[in-house]
């Protein structure tokens, strides 16, 4: 199997397809580096600055503009979609530029003034009100989860089979890169082992919550985009978020945060273990069809080492 490759465009099939949806001259087209599974440009149009997004996978935006009302009705910093649809094979969603740069491009030692705001902005969007919905696992078009429990989705989430998505085939790597199938299976079950402790809380989680999705003016967090989102327990943003200022304890301060605003959090021990084991996986398998071998072996080290 080889590694993934996203969608290339070149600026000028963008600006065509910009001008053909509007009949206003796009001005300023660039593309924007990070993004594994999507080419992104900025550009303005009308005298304002918007992002739009490619991909060849199916179903990529279809959750997008549910995801983009929810979280901006609600007071967090997400961007709003404007439009989407399809160029060719590939589907495309233009949403708004929000102000600032990615947090990763912020040098570490300058990162631990915004811990406060990161705090802040993530726990809102944790705290959305879902309780119009049901369901665990990724959201459907009207903004439903697709299992009926967590421990089905977290099943399904590394099953074999996976026709027809990112990770079609993803048992070749075994053979064909250096994913290794006992460490796999090891962090497997211990994922399963942790699942009742995630089970019984359901709140909307990014799913994807690292420093390139975070953006910030330098002096405070700007916004939140590119959510892989699904319903479940939000100690798995934590764990995600917990990388994004080096050098700084971020879990404890979420733990501060949150005892702070009277929310309970039982079995935290237990719910940050499955949360970093659901993400972990995704994360050794990402790793291993993108060919990225340090990375691989960082996280073959971090995860080994969780103890209960």
């Amino acid at each position: 199997m080889t590694a993934y490759e996203k969608p290339s465009l070149d600026i000028g099939a963008v600006k065509r397809l910009l001008e053909q949806r509007s009949r206003i001259e796009a001005e300023d087209i660039a593309p924007v580096s990070g993004g594994n599974l999507s080419s992104v440009f900025f550009f303005k149009q009308g005298g304002k600055e918007f992002v739009i997004r490619f991909s060849d996978l199916a179903g990529s935006y279809d959750r997008e503009r549910y995801i983009s009302r929810l979280l901006a009705s609600q007071g967090v910093p997400y961007p709003r979609v404007l439009d989407d649809g399809k160029l060719g094979s590939l589907s495309y969603s233009i949403s708004e530029k929000l102000e600032g740069g990615m947090l990763a491009d912020v040098p570490e030692e300058q990162r631990g003034g915004l811990m406060p705001d990161l705090v802040k902005h993530i726990s809102a969007m944790n705290r959305v009100d879902v309780s119009s919905t049901r369901g665990y696992g990724w959201l459907d078009g009207s903004g439903g989860g697709t299992y009926e429990t967590w421990e089905q989705f977290a099943a399904d989430v590394y099953k074999e089979e996976q026709n027809g998505t990112f990770w079609e085939n993803w048992t070749e790597l075994y053979h064909t890169t250096f994913l290794e199938k006992d460490v796999f299976e090891e962090c497997y079950a211990r994922l399963m082992a942790y699942a009742p402790y995630n089970a019984p809380h359901r709140h909307f989680v990014h799913n994807d919550c690292h420093a390139w999705n975070l953006l910030t003016d330098g002096r405070t967090i700007t916004g939140i985009i590119d959510a892989n989102c699904i319903y479940g327990d939000f100690l798995i943003d934590l764990s995600i978020a917990e990388s994004a200022i080096p050098g700084h304890d971020v879990i404890q301060a979420f733990r501060d945060y949150q005892e702070r605003q009277g929310i309970a959090m039982p079995h935290f021990k237990e719910r940050l273990l499955g949360a970093r084991h659901y993400k972990g996986l995704d994360g050794l398998r990402f790793y291993a069809k993108m060919g990225w071998r340090p990375a691989y072996d960082y996280l073959r080290g971090f995860l080994l080492n969780l103890t209960s």
